[in-house]
């Protein structure tokens, strides 16, 4: 390799414990054993590219060591999202310290010895991976919101075209992140968040989620690392842990990452109690968890940009009939925007909430159950992003 590059985090997906309703279907789990002599193949879309990558995968949460007896990569079929099939002759197999087979320690992840092979930037990469044991555990490391499709059979199809009576599921396993070599002004900027984040109301297998179309309008020079999950919290766990918890792991230990947007906080004040003194401690608490991640992000040297809390007016979980929340929502934005802690702020508020009623999302972005965005609204909240931070 060229002593003028470095590695990037051109893609990743936050671990998570699978929940029992993400769990792969029958026959791919059992009792205590989960993916035994199963092909899984997925796909994922990078962002910054090079002329060779490599792969993490994770046993983060999983109940037993993590064994892969053998892992491909190659370009899908028409370059597409959430596809089975593979472009022949693009396959070429992965190895893991010069061996075709990799065992995983519970709680750790792998690295994978460099692929020589061009990545495009914004291209799709085929992920195929054969565990002829399985994992003997009832917990399994995924991330579970996806928004793409993903396929699994029975027995060792890695080099296969199409994956014979394949089961497709909407979930992605084992995969936390691609790494691109890429040249040295290239830089990842990792986006800790929730299911504003994650997606949720975007379009399955249509790549439109915020940090997809940011990625796109940045161009190639600007890696982007989407480590969001849906439900999570800052302060407390949640769907996988909290912010503050994750910070290291998700955001510290990515490579190339020279700046993080922090856009969380809604699961924060929607799962607080809806009183005026819960609502104001949990703002506080906010604003103080905030603060952590400016000071542990800057020691770290990386840029930190806090976007606003966008609204959750009508939101049926999130009732607010005396307007608590609301003002909790407001007194966090309010530091976010005037602190001066963040390096930039990015206000995502004031992209998609009503101009009439400020505590609801505009109704050409509202994805319908008044907290979610459709691809719309994550189209403007990429707009919202000044093209200056990134440059």
């Amino acid at each position: 390799m060229t002593s003028n590059g470095h590695w990037v985090t051109t893609w990743t997906a936050m671990p998570q414990l699978t929940e029992p309703g993400n769990m792969p279907p029958p026959p791919y789990a059992k009792e205590d054993l989960v993916l035994a002599d199963t092909t899984l193949r997925q796909t994922v879309r990078v962002s910054a590219g090079g002329p060779r990558f490599r792969l993490r995968l994770s046993n983060a949460f999983g109940g037993a060591p993590l064994p892969l007896t053998r892992v491909a990569v190659a370009l899908p079929l028409d370059g597409a999202s959430g596809v089975n099939g593979i472009r022949p002759g693009s396959s070429r197999p992965v190895t893991f310290s010069g061996r075709a087979s990799a065992v995983v320690p519970m709680g750790a992840h792998v690295v994978s010895d460099p692929v020589a092979a061009d990545l495009a930037p914004g291209s799709v990469l085929t992920v195929t991976v054969h565990l002829s044991e399985g994992q003997r555990s009832s917990a399994l490391t995924s991330h579970p919101g996806s928004r793409t499709t993903s396929h699994l059979a029975t027995g060792d199809h890695v080099d296969a075209a199409f994956l014979p009576a394949a089961t497709a599921v909407d979930h992605w396993y084992l995969i936390s992140g691609v790494e691109a070599w890429a040249g040295p002004g290239t830089a990842t900027v990792v986006l800790l968040g929730d299911s504003l984040t994650d997606g949720r109301g975007s379009t399955t297998n249509g790549d439109d989620r915020w940090p997809d179309r940011l990625s796109a309008r940045l161009g190639p020079d600007v890696a982007v690392a989407n480590q969001a999950a849906g439900g999570n919290r800052v302060l407390d766990d949640g769907l996988g842990p909290s912010a503050l918890a994750r910070l290291d792991r998700d955001v510290l230990a990515q490579s190339g990452a020279r700046r993080l947007v922090v856009f969380e906080g809604v699961n924060d004040l929607g799962t607080a109690e809806p009183t005026a003194a819960a609502q104001a401690g949990t703002a506080a608490d906010l604003i103080a968890a905030f603060d952590q991640i400016v000071l542990r992000t800057h020691a770290c040297g990386l840029l930190v940009y806090g976007a606003t809390l966008t609204p959750f007016g009508g939101h049926d979980p999130y009732d607010d009939p005396l307007g608590h929340r609301e003002a909790a929502r407001q007194t966090v934005n309010a530091w976010i925007r005037t602190s001066g802690r963040f390096d930039a702020v990015i206000d995502f508020d004031r992209a998609v909430r009503d101009p009439a009623r400020h505590e609801r999302l505009a109704a050409a972005y509202d994805g319908g159950d008044h907290l979610h965005l459709n691809p719309a609204g994550y189209q403007a909240l990429a707009d919202a992003v000044p093209d200056a931070l990134f440059r």
